[in-house]
């Protein structure tokens, strides 16, 4: 990865480095990450793959991911959250995800406690995006060594705390700060990045719920 965090494609298109010029993943730099997202499900999706994510490269998670949505009923967290000890042994055995007991009983608890959260706010996406960070808590450009070193924010130490507090798990500071980079919650595509005025001109557009 480069000093600069930045790299320019076979394609001649520079975009961040962490995309590693691999062809899926470049196409999720491009397409997906940093946009604004206030869809229940994407957001549920996403907050729990993030925690399966944990301790891995995002880039296992994203091949699996079609697996996860059919292992999880396309992240409808309604259903999830009917989830039983037969479904969590069906997806402890199942060869296309990431075979952790704890992170897979945790995407049901999650459900239940996103079902609580919907009901009291009206969606996850009114609560979640409640967390945007100020304008004075992010630097005007932020640079690749800002992002490398400091994978932690104030604003998602707060959503981190808040979701325990509702009994969320596998939400820790860093995977909800990853979680808030991909659905748009801030603009972490390095200043150079073609993407990163796109993405500033979607946050502009974008209608926070």
């Amino acid at each position: 990865m480069s000093e600069t965090g930045l790299s320019t494609g076979d394609d001649g298109v520079i975009r961040c480095s962490w995309q590693q010029g691999l062809t899926d993943y470049a196409l999720y730099h491009d397409e997906e990450w940093g946009r604004p997202v206030k869809d229940d499900t994407r957001l549920f999706e996403k907050i729990c793959l993030e925690g399966f994510q944990s301790g891995l490269s995002w880039l296992t998670v994203l091949r699996k991911r079609e697996a996860f949505r059919a292992a999880f009923c396309g992240f409808d967290f309604d259903k999830v959250a009917q989830f039983g000890e037969a479904d969590i042994e069906r997806c402890v055995t199942d060869k296309g995800i990431i075979r952790h007991r704890g992170k897979i009983v945790s995407t049901i608890n999650n459900a239940r406690r996103a079902i609580e959260m919907r009901d009291e706010f009206g969606s996850l996406a009114r609560y979640f995006w409640s967390f945007e960070p100020k304008e004075n808590e992010r630097p005007l450009v932020f640079d690749y060594a800002t992002l490398r070193a400091n994978p932690i924010t104030p604003a998602s130490t707060r959503l981190s705390k808040d979701l325990k507090k509702r009994g969320w798990t596998f939400v820790g500071p860093t995977t909800i700060y990853a979680f808030m980079q991909a659905m748009g919650m801030v603009n972490d595509h390095i200043e150079g990045c073609h993407c990163r005025p796109r993405i500033e001109t979607r946050r502009l557009e974008f209608s926070r719920p």
